[in-house]
């Protein structure tokens, strides 16, 4: 080994500021507050960009899984979606709450519950046993998981000797599926109030029994129909249609929005940004392609877009045409209120552009 190939190591390992494998940095599952088991995951480690909080997933309940990232200029507004719904809820620091499904705890994000003064912990086994096992030994005030999994583990305590086992008044939140019903009686039975959660991984919990979570919600016309409402938030179509009753949800009479009345609704809706607060069309550009698109959302800038606008506008038109002229004519979203989330968004591609992390050896020159 030459000289000069010698000392040109030995001044990388004295002064290289690229790190290493073992220095650079690291997100967990426990940093991520998911460190629970799940029948349906690998664990895999993955090279993340630093302007991502975290990445998770859609659960896929009958498709393919979408890769999520949430940005850190989200998670401020999870964490007011998280004092709001533990306020409702009643609970306040020092709660207990068991988690059957861990990546629900994505839904909020490990910051909101932290901040929240939340303990929570997850199952031994993805299993009802499992479940059983923990709640009785645990005694959680709150009980977070899919409806019909609880309803199915309840009605299995009775037979097993373990109602008298099991925490007094805890309060079930159900959540990633529409609400089963039949889980109602079987929580009256055990003096359990039960509440229905509905959100996404893209964009956190939006309503807590057919009530909004955020202030940045909209309902608007849905091609599903005149009794139905498309949900919208910041902004951003969920793609999902909800009956709008006054006679309330079945947990909560003062909500309007029947979450467990859920159609997809078709076509979606394109959004189309025609006024951004940005001062370049190139960064709405951007964030339409990227983090937009990973959000599973179809966002067009129009040809003439006005930026440096004091408000954010867009417009949402049906991707499809089916000749119904009230909804085929869109709707017209205007902030700052009503988008915040889209600029939010927006915002973390500006911030990207102004400090982005480069790697030395990855030169892209056109």
């Amino acid at each position: 080994m030459s000289d000069d190939l010698t000392v040109l190591e030995a001044a990388l390992d004295a002064f290289g500021t690229a790190p290493t494998l073992e220095e650079m940095p690291r997100r967990t599952l426990a940093d991520k507050g998911i460190d629970g088991p799940t029948a349906a995951h690998v664990i895999e480690e993955v090279h993340t960009p630093f302007n991502l909080a975290y990445l998770t997933f859609t659960t896929g309940s009958s498709a393919f899984q979408n890769i999520v990232g949430v940005v850190h200029g989200e998670i401020s507004g999870r964490c007011a979606v998280a004092r709001t719904l533990f306020e409702r809820l009643g609970s306040g620091p020092g709660a207990r709450m068991l988690v059957s499904y861990p990546p629900l705890v994505n839904v909020f994000s490990a910051e909101a519950l932290r901040q929240c003064g939340v303990e929570w912990s997850f199952l031994k086994r993805s299993s009802r046993d499992a479940f059983l096992v923990a709640a009785c030994r645990e005694k959680p005030s709150i009980i977070l998981g899919e409806s019909s999994f609880l309803r199915a583990s309840l009605e299995q305590a009775g037979p097993l000797g373990l109602k008298d086992e099991l925490p007094e008044g805890a309060v079930l939140l159900t959540a990633g599926t529409p609400l089963d019903e039949g889980l109602l009686p079987v929580a009256e039975r055990f003096g359990y109030t039960v509440h229905d959660l509905y959100g996404c991984q893209e964009f956190g919990w939006l309503t807590l029994d057919g009530v909004p979570l955020r202030d940045d919600i909209s309902l608007v016309a849905s091609p599903r129909g005149p009794s139905y409402r498309e949900l919208v938030v910041g902004g951003l179509p969920m793609g999902d249609s909800f009956i709008i009753s006054q006679s309330g949800h079945v947990c909560d009479r003062a909500g309007e929005i029947i979450t467990y009345r859920r159609e997809r609704t078709y076509p979606e809706y394109e959004v189309i940004v025609t006024h951004t607060t940005a001062m370049a069309a190139e960064t709405v550009e951007k964030a339409a392609r990227t983090i937009l698109r990973i959000k599973g959302r179809v966002v067009k800038v129009a040809p003439d877009v006005v930026v440096g606008a004091p408000a954010t506008r867009l417009k949402l038109i049906p991707g499809l045409s089916l000749g119904d002229a009230a909804t085929q004519a869109g709707v017209e979203i205007v902030g700052p209120e009503k988008t915040r989330l889209f600029d939010v968004l927006v915002e973390a591609q500006a911030n990207l552009q102004k400090t982005a992390k480069a790697d030395p050896a990855w030169i892209k020159r056109r």
